[in-house]
This record gives C-alpha cells, structure tokens and sequence, in this order.
C-alpha cells in the first residue's frame, strides 16, 4: 500500500461515517520526557477529543488516575479540576495496557481485576525502592546519598495497575556510555523479575507479566526482550509490571466491541468481554474479530502511535521487531485486510522529545522498521506530536464542517 499525505488521510477521514481513531499518548499527542510528571498536553488537543466523541479512544500503558495519571494533564490544559467530569473531557479508552477503563467523564473500572491482585500491585512500589536502593549504589558509587534517594523517587512511577521504573534519569547521568547503560538494563530485568518471583510466592504468578519499553518482540517463551542500549538510541527506558492480559491487541478489539455497542445497542463480543478474558494469541484474536463481528459492524479504524521497532537478529538473518504499539498497530492492519477496509497506521516521530529514539526525519525507518516488516505505515509524521495535534484539529474542523460529529 502506497503511503498517504496527512492532507489526503484528513478528506478520507472526514467523509468517513463510521470512524474509531485509536491512539497511544506519550509520544503521539505531547512529547516524550524524563520526568512523565512534567507533561504537557495542548488544551485545543483535549477539546478536541471532546468534540470527537464516538469517534475516539485512547489505547496507552499509561494510567488515567493518580498523580502521574493523564487525567492530570487534561484537568492541568484546562486550568480546571471540575469541568473535565463535568463537560465530559476526560479521555475516553483503555490505559494499563487495558485493563483500566474510563469514559469521557472520568468514570474509571479495571474490568477483571480481583481484589488480591490489586493488593499486590499497591504493594509494588515499596518493592521496586528497597530493590532499586540494594541494587543501584553498586551501579552509580557517584550518587550521594541525597541524589541516590532523588533518582530512585524518578524512576518509580507508582501507578495503580502497572508499577514502573524509568530509566531516563539515571541514563541521563551517564549519557553516550552505552557499557553504563546496558549495565542499568540489566539490573532492571534482574529486579523486575524478582518481583515476579515474589508474586509467584503468594500465588499470583499467573497475575502480572513485565512489560519492556521499546522492546524487540518477543522470545520463545514469550517473554519481551530488552532492546539494548546503542550509540544514539538508548534502547528500553521503562520496564512495566503489567497484569495478565494487558496488552493492546486485545484492548484495540475491547474498544471497536465498546464502539459497536454504542452505535447498535449490542456488544457482539458480550458486554463484558475485557483484555483478561480475551485470547492472548493474535492469530486467535483475529479469528474471533472475524467469526463474531459483521462486516456491516466493522468501524473504519485508525491507529496512531509512536513505539515501534526492528532490528537485525544477532545471527545476521532475519529481524526482531517489537515496540509497544507494533502488535495492535498490526492487528488494526489485518482486520482492514480481512474485512476489506482502508485501515490506517499513524506514526508519529517522538524522536524530538527528551529520550533518545529512531527518527523518521531521513525516511529509512532505521531502528523502526525493515524492507520485510508485515507492518504498512500509511502515514509518518516525521514533525512529531506538534505536528499531529495540528492535524488532529484540523481534522476534527473538518469532520464538524462535514457533518459527522456529534
């Protein structure tokens, strides 16, 4: 498929009469940071969205809720704590992956979730900081004592359903010193599964699974596989403690069964149908998408995002290719393939921000894709999240002036 100009995807959006756009945040619609706590997102851009109504949902392994949630940074563009649950202009979607559901006026639920698993991940974070001040003196014996404790406070996000830590601070200390970097990585991996270990301990090693940002797929045991850290591209920053079942393929079928309801009054995947009772396999995903909804069902979709990767395997054939919006970006893909429908894959260059990422700004799609990647970018945004959220009001101007919004 020939690659399209944002121009060319704005008139065949508009005129669409039955449009689902679903988008990763960090990264697509406001910069990638260090600091997730220093975030800005653009007041049009959340008006906006509001105006789209039906029309969109995000699809991110951030959180809506919590201090470090995206809700702030709504409640933050407005200059208003009241009027995003008032007006509806919280963001719509699935965050963690998932398993955290929100409508437009910040009416959270974690569909499938017990109640022992929710315990253990509030216990996470005190985890993740005795681990990290174990582990990390022994890594960076520059960092004082006050530093240590001020760089462990940044790297932990202590999100309600998927605990991370962040790298970026601390790759920040030791910039272009790959060996140091990798080094950090490999602590990370080491902690984080002693996390899993330690939910295994109390019966829940069916519960979680770690998510690694950007990754490079994953292994035989699928397992995601740490992305390295090379000269100009740090490789994976985050390392996320996911439940079971958070991840976006089978959230991207969540929300076009959510849309399908809305539009019809019937949820053609059950009306609790959620990412922990979902297949798993993507394949499997697909055939369900297939047998259960329609083709006079099926939304026209687009999906946007920014993380995704590919590599030569070590062995010198073939490649690794991973990144937390490939699978869904793919899955989005074939569904238009198989119900005949002009499906469109966004990607948005987030190179520009503070964290060292492949840039899109040559177009060989270095460290992003490959001559022999099953996955067709429709449209780059090589400008970044500015560039989008540019044209994502545009867009939204158009679909009014067209008669299609809400």
């Amino acid at each position: 498929m020939t690659p399209i100009s944002l121009d060319c995807l704005n008139a065949e959006l508009a005129a669409s009469s039955d449009l689902l756009i679903v988008q990763d945040l960090d990264g697509v619609c406001m910069d990638l940071v260090k600091d997730p706590l220093t975030r800005r997102m653009d007041r049009g851009y959340v008006e906006c969205v509001a105006q789209m109504h039906g029309c969109f949902a995000v699809l991110t392994n951030g959180e809506h809720e919590g201090r470090r949630g995206v809700n702030r940074l709504v409640e933050q563009a407005l200059g208003d704590r009241v009027r995003p649950g008032r007006d509806g202009l919280y963001l719509p979607g699935l965050a963690a992956g998932g398993v955290q559901l929100q409508d437009r006026y910040g009416r959270l639920s974690h569909p499938g979730v017990s109640d022992e698993e929710m315990a253990f991940l509030a216990e996470v974070p005190q985890r993740m900081e005795r681990l990290l001040t174990e582990r990390l003196p022994a890594l960076m014996p520059e960092l004082t004592a006050g530093d240590l404790k001020q760089e462990i406070q940044r790297a932990i996000l202590d999100t309600q359903v998927s605990p991370t830590i962040n790298l970026n601070s601390l790759f920040a200390r030791v910039p272009g010193d790959v060996t140091r970097q990798r080094e950090l990585q490999t602590m990370l991996a080491s902690l984080m599964d002693a996390l899993m270990a330690a939910a295994d301990n109390q019966g829940l090693g069916n519960s979680f699974f770690l998510h690694v940002a950007p990754n490079l797929g994953r292994d035989p045991q699928g397992q995601e596989r740490l992305k390295p850290a090379e000269p100009n591209d740090v490789g994976s920053t985050d390392i996320q403690f996911m439940l079971r079942g958070a991840i976006k393929e089978a959230g991207l079928l969540v929300l076009i069964n959510r849309h399908i309801a809305a539009r019809t009054g019937s949820a053609p995947l059950g009306d609790d149908f959620n990412v922990r009772t979902a297949p798993h396999n993507h394949e499997a995903l697909l055939s369900l998408c297939h047998e259960r909804i329609s083709p006079d069902q099926m939304p026209h979709l687009v999906g946007v995002g920014d993380t995704v990767t590919s590599t030569p395997c070590p062995s010198g054939t073939g490649w690794l290719r991973g990144g937390s919006d490939r699978g869904f970006l793919t899955l989005l893909q074939e569904i238009g393939d198989r119900y005949d429908k002009a499906n469109r894959v966004v990607l948005v260059d987030s190179s520009g921000g503070e964290v060292d990422r492949p840039s899109l700004a040559d177009g060989s799609l270095k460290g992003i894709s490959d001559p022999e990647d099953p996955l067709r970018m429709d449209v780059c945004i090589p400008d970044g999240p500015q560039a989008y959220v540019a044209w994502f009001k545009a867009l939204t101007q158009a679909r009014s002036g067209a008669g299609h919004a809400p």
